[in-house]
């Protein structure tokens, strides 16, 4: 059965209407990951999506919440499906500390999402609302997901006792250089890192110096910033 004309176009014009925000938030999130946030404008958005000005402002009334959109629409999601990861598991933490890490890596890394940090880490002083907001959606989510994991281990005598404050930043803070210098020298290197080796060497290394062991006495180096047995 054939639809009548109108109909038809009526229909493409309907399904172009419900895929436009995620069309919007593509091209935004291509255009701030290139020009930065403070360069970017809402005309070259626009122009990058194949619409008007106008019809950008029907769904993002500034720049500002075109960016928090892009950050909820991208990197809100990986957090919440690592929140799922960490409800979902039941083996050993060090096993579950790889998986969020890869499965960061794997989701936000290997994308165009990869190169917000660098933009927030490149401007985040000039914009300290949007660092705020950043720092809030996404930062202490990440934190408090591998420290929640590494608290765990450690009650459970898997880890050593560490600070876990300091602990999560130990972990998580080789994932973040990977991907600043993914999106800045890493153009430049002559030895490319291969990442999926750099994360397993570095997880390698932090696990198995955190990994408990029976009769094994605290270090000096524990015993000089505090670390209860």
């Amino acid at each position: 059965m054939c639809l009548p004309l109108s109909t038809r176009a009526e229909t493409r014009w309907t399904r172009r209407k419900e895929a436009r925000p995620a069309e919007l938030l593509s091209a935004a999130l291509d255009i701030f990951v290139e020009k930065g946030y403070a360069a970017t404008r809402l005309d070259d958005v626009a122009k990058r999506a194949g619409v008007s000005k106008g019809t950008l402002y029907l769904y993002y009334d500034s720049k500002e919440s075109l960016f928090k959109a892009v950050i909820r629409g991208g990197l809100i999601p990986a957090i919440q499906r690592g929140e799922k990861t960490v409800e979902e598991h039941t083996g050993p933490m060090a096993e579950l500390i790889e998986k969020i890490v890869f499965g960061w890596w794997s989701e936000v890394g290997t994308s165009q999402l990869g190169g917000i940090p660098k933009l927030m880490f490149a401007e985040a002083k000039n914009f300290p609302d949007l660092a705020q907001f950043y720092y809030t959606e996404v930062i202490s989510r990440g934190y408090a997901l591998v420290q929640g994991v590494l608290e765990t281990g450690i009650v459970r005598g898997e880890f050593t006792p560490v600070d876990p404050v300091y602990g999560t930043r130990l972990i998580l803070a080789p994932l973040v250089f990977l991907l600043l210098w993914r999106h800045s020298f890493g153009a430049c290197d002559r030895q490319p890192i291969e990442p999926e080796k750099y994360l397993t060497i570095h997880l390698s290394m932090v696990l198995d110096g955190m990994r408990a062991r029976a009769g094994v006495p605290q270090r000096a180096s524990q015993r000089r910033i505090g670390v209860a047995n």
